[in-house]
């Protein structure tokens, strides 16, 4: 199979598609110090679904995010990705993170390396990826966040929102089952926000299963099939994208300014 094939969503009927959820979070207790970030989080992600996580600064969104990943333990619970048992202590993370890959606020990019190396560099070091193979998944991937003819520019040539899309194309080249989006636009301004939404619109439409950390309201209410509202480290709210027409609770409705009292 090539590798343009294989940057496509996971058909049905395949054995990674019978794992139902794909993501669930049960009881899920993290702290730092004597501050109880997660207080008994739990959801679950279906396969295809985009789960946007909302809430304010503090409430446990990107650490949450992060344990999903195995980049913050966590003292109670258990998490299930993709079939991985992430609360195992003998949780093999290399393989885990061949299914899930996560995009973060800042870009990362190696800046010694072209947009094409950097994107090459996860499937022949990780992947062992002959580089001829690597090179066309890196090219695939570009065109997929729009950015085809940037393969060998460097990324200070690069504009923000750019820099981020190739973060999601290197993302991509890994071929994961879920990705991971913790703000990648806090740090844009609308227009190069706009870029990078359109990119995961892209993603979503295609069926990519994601989990989002976001301010970006909007995009939440035209993108997520699953709202979870984070508050004080807990899942105070969780449904449809019409919830935040609808809030239940008084901590919601005053997060999205409707003044229920």
């Amino acid at each position: 199979m090539s590798a343009t094939a294989n940057l496509a969503p996971m058909a049905p009927g395949t054995d990674e598609a019978t794992v139902t959820p794909l993501v669930r979070l049960a009881n899920v207790q993290k702290s730092f110090g004597a501050v109880k970030v997660l207080d008994g989080v739990s959801f679950e992600v279906e396969r295809g679904e985009v789960a946007v996580i909302i809430g304010q600064s503090g409430s446990g969104k990107s650490t949450a995010l992060r344990c999903i990943d195995a980049l913050e333990k966590f003292e109670q619970g258990t998490i299930h990705v993709c079939g991985h048992a992430v609360h195992d202590k003998d949780l093999d993370r290399r393989a885990l993170r061949r299914d899930v890959g996560i995009v973060f606020q800042s870009y990362n990019l190696f800046p010694h390396l072209t947009v094409e190396q950097n994107i090459m560099l996860a499937p022949t070091c990780v992947k062992s990826m002959r580089k001829a193979e690597a090179r066309e998944l890196a090219r695939t991937a570009l065109a997929r966040v729009g950015l085809a003819d940037k393969a060998t520019q460097y990324p200070e040539q690069l504009s923000g929102g750019q820099q981020q899309r190739v973060a999601i194309a290197r993302s991509l080249a890994m071929m994961p089952k879920v990705m991971l989006f913790d703000e990648v636009t806090s740090a844009l301004d609308p227009q190069l926000t706009a870029e990078v939404l359109k990119v995961m619109e892209g993603l979503a439409r295609d069926g990519m299963t994601m989990i989002l950390v976001t301010h970006e309201m909007g995009f939440a209410r035209k993108v997520a099939s699953k709202i979870i509202y984070m508050y004080r480290g807990k899942v105070w709210e969780s449904g449809p994208a019409s919830m935040l027409d609808q809030p239940q609770t008084k901590e919601l409705s005053m997060f999205v300014g409707t003044g229920l009292k």
